[in-house]
């Protein structure tokens, strides 16, 4: 019977030690993972947004022959495929040099 009771005392103890809410994770609850939609924007300003747009436009402007020839045959399964084993120069090659008048 001494046993019982000392058990049931400890898991008591036990229960009220893992389920008290402190006041550190009430915390939590005070900021919203969510911002109103008027200052959704304000991380970034009008002038970044803007010269990040500039920056992609330039890139993709002058884009390196190697991403043209990427691109192309990302696009064909069959030079996809051949590009997975003898990469994207010799793909592009078997594929599409034939077609725009190469050797």
């Amino acid at each position: 019977m001494k046993s019982l009771l000392l058990l049931s005392i400890l898991a008591a103890l036990a229960v009220a030690a893992l389920c008290y809410e402190s006041h550190e994770s009430m915390e939590s609850y005070e900021i919203s993972p969510f911002i109103n939609r008027r200052y959704a924007n304000t991380f970034i300003s009008p002038q970044q947004r803007w010269r990040a747009k500039v920056q992609e436009r330039m890139r993709e402007r002058n884009k390196p022959a190697y991403e043209y020839i990427r691109e192309a045959c990302e696009d064909h399964k069959l030079c996809e495929r051949y590009a997975m084993i003898y990469g994207y120069n010799a793909a592009y090659n078997r594929y599409f040099r034939q077609l725009r008048g190469g050797k």
